[in-house]
């Protein structure tokens, strides 16, 4: 799973919008339901990986998800993430919905120090899951959310904020000045480039920010636009709409 801040765009117009831009890539996806592997089909071979990453990795798995379909887990058996107890000590920035602070450059020095940590939880049990189990109230100034990104996961494709564990982890790297770390964690899987391409211009505006505050300066600032780009759209249909009704007449 993955965190994101809040904002007063209406999601509605929005995801119309992502889905008709979603329609102008092109991704090949064969349907995971009719694999017949033990891993999703989807995802590329399980080659351990030879590149030293230069910062710890971590993950609370709390075994809610489709373990065929985990990435955080598969992320495991490659070697590239480490599972963390349920009341370890992580010192690290940790991606979580309770944080109040977006993940930022800020966060550079602490993750090469400390490392990056994401929750393996599922989206419909948010409300089982046990947040504040998983931080020391010491380091609770390290919590982060993620900003606004579009899921690319085969799960779930194409809805705002709902990224998979990798897709989380990297978009935070990618923020934080570890862009090609983070193209490293989505090689991994076939459809991992794709989360990169739908979030091209997200990403590299939240890189360029150089704290929270201006992380979601940006987002809302792309929000508004979206929203203004539907209304616009909506209002040139409805104009079409009406010059037929009168042609008719």
């Amino acid at each position: 799973m993955a965190t994101t801040s809040n904002n007063d765009v209406n999601q509605s117009n929005l995801d119309e919008e992502i889905c008709e831009n979603l329609l102008k890539i092109k991704i090949v996806k064969e349907d995971s339901e009719e694999s017949t592997s033990s891993d999703n089909n989807s995802e590329t071979s399980e080659d351990s990986v030879d590149d030293e990453i230069p910062f710890k990795v971590g993950m609370w798995d709390l075994k809610q998800c489709d373990p065929k379909r985990c990435t955080g887990r598969k992320l495991m058996r490659l070697g590239m993430i480490d599972k963390l107890k349920l009341f370890a000590m992580f010192n690290g920035i940790v991606l979580s919905p309770v944080a109040t602070e977006s993940v930022s450059a800020k966060d550079n020095e602490i993750i090469i120090k400390y490392g990056v940590a994401v929750v393996d939880c599922s989206w419909a049990r948010l409300n089982d899951t046990p947040f504040h189990k998983l931080q020391h109230r010491k380091t609770k100034k390290n919590l982060r959310l993620l900003p606004y990104l579009v899921a690319a996961n085969p799960v779930n494709y194409g809805h705002p904020s709902k990224l998979s564990c990798v897709e989380a982890l990297a978009a935070a790297m990618y923020i934080a000045g570890f862009k090609e770390i983070g193209d490293l964690y989505m090689s991994k899987f076939n459809w991992g480039p794709t989360f990169i391409r739908l979030n091209q211009e997200l990403l590299d505006g939240y890189a360029n920010c150089k704290d929270g505050k201006e992380i979601v300066s940006f987002q809302n600032q792309y929000l508004e636009k979206l929203d203004n780009s539907h209304q616009d759209r909506s209002s040139i249909e409805s104009s079409n709409e009406s010059s037929d009704e009168d042609l008719q007449l």
